[in-house]
């Protein structure tokens, strides 16, 4: 039996209960939190690694104070970047059911990747 996992840092907040009947992950900031199905927090987790492996690739291609955006949805949920290569935003939106939005700044982004990526295998 797999234990719940809770994670958090400066302006985020990450979390996964595989026993949760309906709704398994939750992601937030300080101030606000959304609870997601495995579906969303699944698809969450994989656009969010695309697009950080997207920012890394073009980082090689732009200069210092050039910024990007760049996004990446599926049928469950949508996921913005912007700013800079080694700076930048995360915007959130639900695309079917509940249909909320949240965002972290670029000061959260790069621990909440790093959360993302040792929270579960998806």
């Amino acid at each position: 039996m797999s234990a719940r996992i809770f994670k958090k840092g400066r302006g985020w907040r990450i979390g996964w209960n595989p026993t949760a009947e309906v709704y398994k992950g939750l992601v937030g900031g300080d101030n606000w939190a959304i609870e997601l199905t495995e579906a969303e927090f699944n698809d969450f987790c994989r656009l969010l690694e695309q697009l950080t492996y997207t920012i890394d690739r073009m980082a090689e291609e732009l200069m210092d104070e050039e910024k990007i955006a760049c996004e990446a949805e599926s049928d469950l949920v949508w996921l913005e970047v912007e700013g800079y290569s080694h700076a930048y935003s995360l915007r959130l939106i639900l695309s079917q059911g509940r249909c909320c939005e949240g965002n972290w700044s670029p000061e959260s982004v790069a621990e909440l990747v790093q959360a993302v990526q040792t929270l579960k295998v998806f």
